[in-house]
């Protein structure tokens, strides 16, 4: 029986000083030198090796392929073009280490069900790392390696959740982050994100030249920046209540420094510090995300125009309205008051003869 494979995986040989190709073929072990002590010109080398393998011999059946070839393969293919590929590599690993030596065509219905069974996480995290298989294979095939594809079952959507803060509950955690414990970028964060309705990654990046306190506008999409399905906006008018808070941060800024930082250093992640200051404040199942759910929430009960809301978010119209339209003071008000009136105009049967 071949010997279970994780596919080709770059490793550092300490005897021979350099990076080596490492894989398992038949049964065995093999290994390619990268020709080099770089990990950078390695990590080129390899990419170069995976995508010349996969051309080698042309297509091949699903039954001739192992699924953690086709996993590293689109991984290295797509690292550089996603604005975070740390999140394809969260999913990979489990995919890999479930699938580990079973050929393409040992992903059916039944498997997908049991690695559901067998991964123990939430729904919608199965679902994005199935999904991410799914988009390997078509890759694949995209691109020659595999003669046909081999469809993925994913379990079906969770339903959208509908946490969001009261305004009670809002100014409690704010305040519970500018106790002494809580660092200064706290505060700031959770205001830019409540009223600018804007994610964790689109605050954490912002410079202050994209900051314009005299337009009273910000420019949420870093330059350079790959576009995405995530939109940030370009010139979004800064809430009144907010500008006193980021005049008062500007002064503790430096001309191209980040917004929210630690002594200058861009901040990593803020869900620790967040979670901190929800407990302190008596808040439960909340997360740094709950907060544009907040925004979007409090531009519809407030009777925003939905054309308008989606637009200062940079949330596209179908999402707002579905996951947050039924907050509108007039969602469905106009079905509501015409179910019981009488028809303006009334078409008649068939004509007669």
């Amino acid at each position: 029986m071949p010997r279970r494979n994780q596919g080709p995986r770059l490793k550092w040989l300490a005897k021979r000083g350099g990076f080596y190709i490492t894989w398992t073929e038949g049964g065995r072990s093999r290994e390619r030198s990268c020709g080099t002590a770089d990990r950078e010109q390695a990590e080129a080398f390899f990419g170069e090796w995976l995508q010349a393998r996969g051309r080698r011999g042309g297509p091949v059946d699903p039954s001739g392929i192992f699924v953690t070839d086709i996993l590293a393969s689109y991984a290295v293919d797509r690292e550089e073009k996603l604005a975070a590929p740390e999140r394809l590599a969260y999913a990979i690993d489990p995919l890999t280490k479930f699938w580990e030596g079973l050929a393409l065509s040992d992903v059916t219905p039944q498997t997908c069900a049991r690695y559901a069974t067998e991964r123990g996480r939430a729904p919608g995290t199965v679902r994005r790392e199935l999904g991410v298989l799914r988009a390997s294979i078509h890759h694949a095939h995209r691109y020659g390696r595999i003669t046909r594809l081999v469809p993925v079952e994913l379990p079906a959507p969770p339903e959208s959740r509908d946490r969001w803060l009261t305004r009670k509950e809002a100014a409690g955690i704010i305040r519970a982050a500018r106790t002494p414990q809580a660092r200064l970028y706290m505060p700031l964060f959770m205001l830019i994100a409540l009223y600018m309705g804007r994610r964790s990654e689109a605050i954490l990046s912002l410079r202050w030249p994209q900051v314009d306190l005299v337009a009273g506008r910000i420019n949420f999409e870093t330059p350079g920046r790959r576009r995405t399905n995530k939109r940030r906006g370009k010139g979004v008018p800064i809430p009144q209540r907010l500008l006193p808070h980021l005049r008062r941060a500007r002064k503790r800024g430096t001309d191209l420094g980040f917004v929210l930082h630690i002594n200058g250093e861009r901040i990593g992640k803020v869900l620790k510090g967040f979670k901190a200051a929800c407990a302190r404040a008596g808040v439960d199942d909340a997360s740094p995300h709950t907060l544009r759910h907040t925004a979007a929430t409090w531009l519809m009960q407030a009777g925003t125009d939905p054309w308008v809301a989606s637009g200062f978010l940079a949330m596209s119209m179908e999402t707002l309205l579905r996951v947050y339209g039924h907050h509108h003071p007039d969602h469905q008000r106009q079905a509501a008051d015409n179910i019981g009136r009488r028809p303006i105009q009334t078409i008649s049967g068939a004509k007669s003869a």
